[in-house]
């Protein structure tokens, strides 16, 4: 159950993320006043304002139907370029903790069919979770490393400041996108963004051990089913706003699939030959966990049956004796 932890944690902030962009309007979202008080009254006066201020200036420099559309793309680029090194450095400690997995995966599978074993005693589950525990912490791999939530938790706001530019915006709640309504829902952007999420899940399958792929490839499935579920719920302009995200994602997995991985193989590699990952567990220490407990088991039942013979020997005796 560990492994899915982090995706539970992230489908939770998604769904925060959409409870959040369903109330972000503070009100009527078919009215044309914006929200002045409260955390949405704050995200409206200091992100969603100037964001409008963005894409209208920007439909105006473009000029023509489709300038509102390309200032969300614009801005959308931006912010993926501030994330940029976060993102990459982040996916770079995950591929890290991959390899290293990948090394102890040996280990890690004695351990996983000691806790299948029946029966199993809690002393017994005990042993076998402190040394998976000596196995992570001797060979330096970290449970919490890898992409964490702060990208998303960073992209709320913006989220929520393109809804409400485009909800309480009586210009912009008319934009459309090469004849997409950018304040409507819109099948055809959340189709493409879903695309693009599926491209980069693909990506990311490349290279990586047939254990971990296992585990990656629910994510993989996960994210475009959740990309087209929120683009066919909000706002064609936030459809558009994750539709060019997925695809700046696309070109980040590609530089992390051919530069960062391969590097941080070879890096791992040189590493191990330094310094070999321990070993913590062995079959032999499995097998002797379990018939430990047989032969404990055995010398129990053998004293149990040798009491008994005693007891009836002794039974007869006195009644001889009689």
């Amino acid at each position: 159950m560990k492994k899915y932890r982090k995706y539970f944690a992230l489908l939770t902030l998604v769904a925060l993320v959409a409870i959040t962009l369903t109330g972000c309007s503070g009100g009527d979202v078919n009215s044309s006043t914006p929200p002045h008080g409260g955390l949405y009254g704050w995200i409206f006066q200091w992100i969603g304002l100037p964001l409008q201020n963005v894409m209208l200036h920007t439909a105006h420099a473009i000029g023509g139907a489709n300038g509102a559309g390309w200032g969300i793309v614009i801005i959308t680029l931006v912010i993926r370029l501030i994330l940029l090194p976060l993102m990459l450095m982040q996916q770079k400690k995950s591929v890290t903790q991959q390899e290293k997995m990948s090394r102890l995966q040996p280990q890690m599978k004695l351990i996983q069919e000691g806790m299948r074993h029946k029966p199993i005693t809690p002393e017994q589950q005990m042993q076998l979770s402190t040394w998976q525990r000596e196995l992570y912490s001797k060979n330096n791999v970290s449970l919490t490393g890898g992409i964490g939530c702060l990208p998303l938790l960073i992209q709320m706001p913006i989220m929520i400041g393109i809804y409400q530019a485009v909800a309480f915006s009586s210009v912009l709640k008319h934009a459309t996108f090469f004849g997409i309504s950018l304040s409507s829902k819109s099948l055809i952007l959340a189709i493409i963004a879903t695309v693009f999420a599926v491209i980069q899940g693909y990506l990311s399958l490349i290279g990586v051990a047939p254990e971990q792929k296992k585990t990656m490839q629910s994510m993989m499935f996960m994210n475009p089913i959740m990309t087209l579920f929120f683009s066919l719920s909000f706002s064609g302009a936030l459809a558009l706003y994750w539709a060019a995200g997925n695809f700046v994602m696309i070109i980040q997995q590609l530089i992390v699939t051919f530069i960062i991985t391969p590097r941080e193989k070879a890096r791992i590699d040189k590493e191990l030959k330094d310094n070999p990952t321990v070993e913590v567990v062995t079959k032999e220490d499995i097998d002797n966990l379990f018939n430990a407990n047989v032969s404990a088991k055995e010398n129990s039942e053998e004293k149990t049956l040798h009491d008994n013979l005693r007891n009836r020997n002794k039974g007869k005796q006195q009644r001889k004796n009689k």
